[in-house]
Order: structure tokens, then C-alpha cells, then sequence
């Protein structure tokens, strides 16, 4: 079956769901009052994270406070996590995973997330995100922001879905990103708005031949993309941490213009689509799936702002493969994941996943391959109010690539 088969017997689907979102939105996730603890499970035992572990092994005596003071409006929520591994993109790397959660209001205000992760690898790579979702009272306004600096030696394996490990550059570059936006509530659940994105890179430098990178990119030490965006999103997730029983579907379209400082005139459209399954009414059983789908239009976009291997928003699409491990114009992606509970007070968890994503100038071209990725992971709780996990995956792709993956928060 091709990408394009594939592709639109995807879009009747999904298209099928969103006619009858409305006639369903009871059997969405209910919104909670921000008075009352997200971390508290109907099952009887009591719910624990780390923070529990660490006062009953010190006997610090933290985390007394009721699960009401501790999600009152303007309480923050702080999960941190230092973490040391392998990433496939970094070899050996430090990570400071920082999520902050909060409710700016209360009755049934959406729960704010701020995510830094700051990183600093082996390779010399110095990795600054901060990506952040905050909700006004009664959700009327949604502010989206992800700004980040990186000093990023890395690989790259040039265009489409065909290249091999083997065939490989080695780029050094750094790299600005600013996204704003902000979306206003113009029905239940559904938000439309825009906002700015630029990605600058500069200091660009390419120490191989092996791959189509210096014909494609020209010898540019500096590529702008510079536009604005408009953004439509259909969103029932009360948490964005770890959603329970959503759905969320997202369709964004960009203008880029040298107006505004773009290298050319090109457009981009950005449609995602999640939903969640809860399995049991006990537990924390989920059943995911994740759609993640790039189109590139108009002058030829710069070649590290084409449709890749892991980046997109979070950099979690391709579970399996080094980031950037498959690039082009145009990007299909899919994934699935089974969610569980190892102990009953949610402390520890398991997922299990599976993940396809082709990239090409044209998805419908038969000549088109599939790369399919899985792989298995366990989450730690780190804070049981915010519902925030420690993601750890250990991926394996097609042709020898495997590697270890590190998040807080779900993937998806």
C-alpha cells in the first residue's frame, strides 16, 4: 500500500472523528476543578512520586500538605530530574529535566506547563529549550511558546528516505528558535490564533561530501526562516503532561517572506492529531496514537528547516533513529503506544511503542519507503500532582539503528 493510500484512507478517518467530536465531548476528558489533586487516584492505593521516596528515605516531611493546598491556583508544581546516558544524536549526555506546572485560576482552568531541559553532551553540543503552554481562567486564551538556543555538532544523512547510515556529514552549527503564538477560544474546545516563528542558523560548517547537504544547502553559512503563522486546534486534554482520555487535532500553515528576513519565499503546513484511550476504569492503562505531518511549498526552505527525524516540537517523532536520521520536503509519521502501571501508586510505569514515518518530495511516490521504529521504556513518576513522568525509551529502527531516548513528560 503506498503513502498516499495510506495517507488518505488516514484523512477519512480522522475526518470521520471530528464530525462527531461534539456529539462526544461527554465521553472527552472531564475537566477538573484546579482545587482538587490531578494526582489522586480512584484506586485505592495512595499515589506516589518521587518525592514521596525521597522524604520517607530522608525524612524530610515535604510532602504533607493536602493534594488541595498543593493544587491551588499559583502553586507551583516543580518536577527536576538530573539524568546521564546515551542518546544516539550526542553520545554520552548530562540532562536537567525541569517541568513546571501550575493553574493560573481556578474552576476548570487547563493545567500551564513550562518544560527546560538544558543538555551538554560529549560532542561539545549545548542544548537550551524551553517550551511552554500556559491557559488564562476558563481557558478563553492559550499562549504557546518555544524558544531555544543550541550549539548542535551533528549528523546529517541527506534527503529522502533512502539514505543509509553509512553515507553520512558531519555538521556544526548554531541555532535560534523563536515561536510565539497565541490562540483564542472560539467554541468548545476549539482555538484559533497565530503568531512569529523564526529559526536562524548560523555558523554553519559541513566536513563531508557523502551526502547531497552542500548541493542542496550551497555553501550558506547563515539560513533565515522568518514568518508568520495561523493555527487552528481542536484540544479536550486537561493535562498536557500526561493526557488520560483526549483528543487533539492541530492544522497551522506558515508564510515565510523575505520581508521579513526569510532566505526565500516559502510556506509550510503543520497537522497533527492525538488521541488517547483509557483501557480500564483502575489504572493507568492508556492506548495512544499520534500523527505527526509536515508539507514544505513555494522557493526551496533552507535544508536544516526541512521536515526531519526528531524535530519536531518536543523532538520525539522517530523513537528508534538519530535525530535528522531521515529529511526531506514533505514528512508522514505515525505512531502507537500502550501505557501502563508496573506498581499500583503509579510510581513506576511501562510503555511499549511502535512508530512509521516516510519523508520524500512526493509521499505518493511509489519509489517511497516506509521506516518503521519500536521499542520499549519505563516511566518514573516525578511529581503525582502534575501527573509528570520521566520518560526513559530504548528504540530500535531499521538497518542497526537503536538508541536510548530521554523525556519528561509523555512523548506524545
Amino acid at each position: 500500500m503506498t503513502i498516499k493510500k495510506i495517507r488518505n484512507i488516514f484523512v477519512i478517518g480522522i475526518m470521520t472523528v471530528v464530525t462527531k467530536i461534539d456529539a462526544q465531548s461527554n465521553k472527552s476528558e472531564k475537566p477538573l476543578p484546579s482545587t482538587l489533586s490531578i494526582g489522586t487516584s480512584k484506586d485505592s492505593v495512595p499515589q506516589k512520586d518521587v518525592m514521596d521516596l525521597v522524604d520517607k528515605v530522608f525524612k524530610l516531611k515535604t510532602s504533607n500538605k493536602s493534594d488541595s493546598a498543593q493544587t491551588q491556583p499559583g502553586k507551583i508544581l516543580l518536577s527536576v530530574f538530573p539524568a546521564f546516558g546515551y542518546a544516539l544524536q550526542s553520545g554520552e549526555v548530562a540532562i536537567l529535566a525541569i517541568n513546571v506546572s501550575f493553574y493560573t485560576a481556578g474552576g476548570f482552568t487547563n493545567l500551564s506547563s513550562i518544560t527546560f531541559n538544558p543538555q551538554y553532551s560529549v560532542m561539545h553540543q549545548v542544548v537550551l529549550p524551553l517550551i511552554a503552554s500556559v491557559w488564562n481562567k476558563n481557558n478563553t486564551l492559550n499562549f504557546l511558546g518555544d524558544w531555544r538556543f543550541y550549539k548542535y555538532p551533528s549528523y546529517t544523512y541527506g534527503l529522502g528516505s533512502r539514505t543509509l547510515l553509512s553515507k553520512v556529514d558531519s555538521l556544526d552549527y548554531s541555532y535560534i528558535k523563536f515561536y510565539q503564538e497565541v490562540l483564542g477560544k472560539i467554541g468548545y474546545n476549539l482555538y484559533a490564533g497565530g503568531g512569529y516563528d523564526l529559526d536562524y542558523h548560523y555558523d554553519i560548517k559541513d566536513y563531508g561530501n557523502s551526502t547531497n547537504f552542500d548541493k542542496y544547502n550551497a555553501g550558506k553559512t547563515t539560513t533565515v526562516s522568518s514568518g508568520l503563522i495561523a493555527h487552528i486546534k481542536y484540544d479536550t486534554r486537561k493535562n498536557v503532561n500526561n493526557p488520560k482520555t483526549a483528543f487533539y487535532a492541530s492544522a497551522s500553515y506558515r508564510y515565510n517572506s523575505t520581508i521579513l528576513g526569510s532566505n526565500n519565499n516559502w510556506q509550510a503546513v503543520q497537522i497533527e492529531i492525538k488521541k488517547y484511550y483509557k483501557l480500564t476504569k483502575k489504572g493507568n492503562n492508556i492506548l495512544a496514537f499520534w500523527s505527526w505531518n509536515e508539507f514544505t511549498f513555494g522557493r526551496k526552505p533552507p535544508y536544516l528547516d526541512l521536515p526531519s527525524t526528531g524535530w519536531d516540537t518536543y523532538n520525539n517523532t522517530g523513537r528508534g533513529y538519530i535525530q535528522g536520521r531521515f529529511r526531506g520536503a514533505n514528512m508522514a509519521y505515525l505512531e502507537s503506544e500502550f501505557r501502563f502501571n508496573i506498581l499500583k501508586n503509579g510510581l513506576l510505569g511501562g510503555v511499549i511503542f511502535s512508530n512509521a514515518e516516510a519523508v520524500s518530495r512526493n509521499l505518493g511516490n511509489n519509489k517511497n519507503i516506509i521506516s518503521p521504529g519500536e521499542g520499549a521504556g519505563i516511566r518514573i513518576k516525578l511529581n503525582r500532582y502534575s501527573d509528570t513522568n520521566l520518560a526513559v525509551d530504548y528504540g530500535f529502527g531499521t538497518g542497526g539503528s537503536r538508541g536510548v531516548f530521554f523525556n519528561i513528560g509523555e512523548v506524545f
